[in-house]
């Protein structure tokens, strides 16, 4: 019989998983405030890497065509560069600041979006803002698996299809929460409680990546926007409730 901490594990794992499979983001934002009430930052960090890789390895192909190696490339480099700070700030960070932030900036954006319709085609920047998202994303990536929030807000304002979108931050979060989690072994992180934990959590993450990944291929490019400011916005809720 699972005790309560056990079945919190099992259920942001699961939560995580289908919410990843069915938008290609999102593990961390979702599993995390879970997990971090019955665990402390650091582990849970690193838990988050290790679910949120299975779950991306286990849904890569359902938009490997749709993948721009010249688009997502900047993006890519820079994130790996920006995850070596976000580990060594995982010392330092007040988790509770940390999640208010970044759970007013997800929730703000979410209701914006959605209430004003906005419909946006931000074409400027270039190759230098994508790479400049990218790099602040590699950050949030090693600090809290967390890696996949602002690539995603930036591939909606980038007015990208499905697909498009899909392609970009699937690809760009499996890249820099890999080179996160070899940061985190590098670091120490990869504990014993941290492999007892994946076992525990790892097929609860690839049973609702396997579902979230069958029902994105039902749904349209309206839909799935909808969906994804959705997410974000519950994401934000629920960090801001953890950071209060």
């Amino acid at each position: 019989m699972l005790t309560s901490a056990a079945f919190v594990i099992v259920s942001g794992a699961f939560a995580g998983g289908f919410v990843s499979g069915l938008a290609g983001f999102g593990t961390g934002l979702t599993a995390l405030g879970l997990w971090l009430t019955v665990l402390t930052p650091a582990p849970a960090s690193t838990l988050v890497l290790i679910c949120s890789i299975a779950s991306q390895l286990q849904t890569i192909s359902t938009v490997w065509h749709a993948i721009n190696i010249r688009r997502v490339g900047p993006m890519l480099v820079t994130g790996l560069l920006g995850v070596p700070a976000g580990v060594s700030a995982l010392a330092y960070c007040d988790p509770h600041a940390f999640r208010l932030g970044m759970g007013v900036l997800l929730l703000v954006y979410s209701v914006f979006m959605q209430l004003g319709r906005f419909q946006p085609r931000m074409a400027w920047g270039g190759w230098v803002a994508d790479a400049a998202v990218g790099l602040a994303g590699g950050v949030l990536g090693g600090l809290a698996g967390l890696s996949g929030a602002l690539p995603t807000v930036w591939a909606t304002l980038r007015g990208w299809t499905k697909d498009e979108r899909r392609g970009v931050f699937q690809a760009y979060n499996l890249t820099v929460l890999s080179g996160a989690f070899v940061w985190h072994e590098a670091s120490g992180l990869l504990t014993a409680e941290v492999v007892r934990l994946s076992v525990l959590a790892l097929p609860g993450t690839v049973i609702g990546a396997w579902i979230g990944a069958w029902l994105y291929r039902r749904l349209n490019d309206q839909r799935f926007n909808t969906l994804v400011l959705a997410l974000l916005g519950v994401s934000g809720l629920t960090l801001i409730w953890e950071g209060l």
